[in-house]
């Protein structure tokens, strides 16, 4: 429950409570929750068929404002929201970066025109969205991007390679950081572009990782288009733009990842329950304390989005990137534990269990987003004043 319920946010925790009863059912409910961190792959389908009920219920992007589709959903409202479809174990969306990321992008530094194009699909689910940032030598630092766009009449001709890239080969388009001044460095000379997937010029090759998916992939563009009207903000800048992407990953989007963790939790206790672990001291403290900390995650997420308007990720948000990366690490220790020495083996066809994937899974999440030393170093430096890292000359 938020703190402070009033009437209203209670009559909107009821009409969520009852939409996802009689919709979440069949083969939705059948999925019971799963298709989070680490598990996107499963029942993609399904979940695609997901997004056009949420869709056509006005349950996508409520945080939007109305002109653009949305609900103009207060960030209590939204908080309400992802408690609630957390306990109707709903489906995992598919529409995350396209609703968290490039949307809220889009309303804030993009053209009416592309406002036009771009929101209604997403609105819709019927256009998903990668993320073109990271690059084999630019990942938590990155301002090395390398990747380059250079105008063809009215045409963007995009030359580079990206990593780490989720999801992109389910994506439709991809929101890509390129450098579009050639004699420029570090955050400099970038624009933020909108490309098409499906093209000659992209070549997309899955990594296939410790949990036997394969959510990130690589994407190789070679010489591929998209037109010139179709970078968001002016030429030049695309570091801004794509800090405010961050903002919003740090922000609204992290109440969304919130979800998968408490259903893992969930799933932690339940075990732990039945392990009979419970009734030990140190199991229930252990327990406690996560359960204390996950809070606290909510808690300080909603407070740091509250009053604020548009993107904003100060210093200040490394520490949330660090805690819950952290969190989740320990949770699916966590797990291990309590299944034990059973934990050490999997089933045929490296048929890897929930708390399997999880555990594994975690371990990337200390990495991406910006690495938990570099976020380490983010807060020494520029929340709490000290001398920066020496760096190579």
């Amino acid at each position: 429950m938020v703190a402070h319920e009033t009437p209203q946010v209670a009559a909107f925790r009821e009409e969520v409570r009852t939409w996802m009863a009689e919709h979440n059912v069949g083969e939705f409910a059948a999925l019971g929750g799963r298709g989070g961190s680490g598990d996107e792959t499963f029942g993609f389908d399904v979940r695609q068929a997901w997004e056009y009920e949420l869709a056509a219920g006005g349950w996508t992007c409520i945080g939007w404002p109305t002109e653009y589709g949305g609900r103009g959903a207060s960030m209590l409202e939204q908080v309400v929201f992802a408690e609630e479809y957390v306990r109707a174990k709903a489906p995992g969306r598919v529409s995350i970066l396209g609703e968290g990321l490039l949307g809220p992008t889009v309303i804030h530094y993009g053209t009416d025109e592309q406002k036009a194009r771009f929101l209604p699909p997403i609105v819709a689910g019927t256009e998903l969205w990668c993320q073109g940032y990271s690059e084999p030598n630019a990942g938590s630092d990155l301002a090395s991007v390398q990747t380059k766009a250079e105008l063809d009449g009215d045409e963007w001709v995009i030359s580079g390679q990206k990593v780490w890239t989720s999801l992109a080969h389910q994506a439709d388009w991809c929101f890509v950081v390129a450098r579009t001044d050639p004699g420029s460095a570090r955050h400099k000379g970038l624009s933020y572009l909108l490309v098409p997937m499906d093209q000659p010029g992209v070549e997309i090759r899955p990594i296939k990782q410790l949990t036997k998916t394969a959510e990130f992939n690589e994407v190789f563009f070679t010489e591929a288009r998209t037109r010139a009207d179709l970078v968001v903000g002016q030429p030049g800048q695309g570091w801004q733009v794509a800090l405010a992407t961050l903002a919003f990953e740090r922000g609204v989007g992290l109440l969304g990842h919130l979800l998968s963790f408490r259903r893992e939790f969930d799933a932690v206790v339940a075990q732990a329950r039945r392990r009979g672990l419970t009734e030990q001291p140190q199991w229930r403290q252990r327990l406690a304390r996560s359960y204390a900390e996950l809070e606290i995650i909510r808690m300080n997420t909603i407070r740091s989005l509250t009053g604020v308007e548009g993107p904003a990720a100060p210093p200040e948000a490394s520490i949330a990137k660090l805690f819950w990366a952290s969190w989740h690490r320990e949770l699916g220790e966590m797990m291990m534990d309590i299944e034990g020495p059973a934990a050490t083996i999997v089933g045929e066809d490296y048929d890897l269990g929930d708390f399997h994937r999880t555990f594994l899974f975690s371990r990337s999440e200390t990495i991406y987003g910006g690495s938990n030393q570099i976020q380490r170093n983010i807060i020494g430096e520029r929340v709490l004043g000290l001398a920066p890292e020496p760096k190579p000359q």
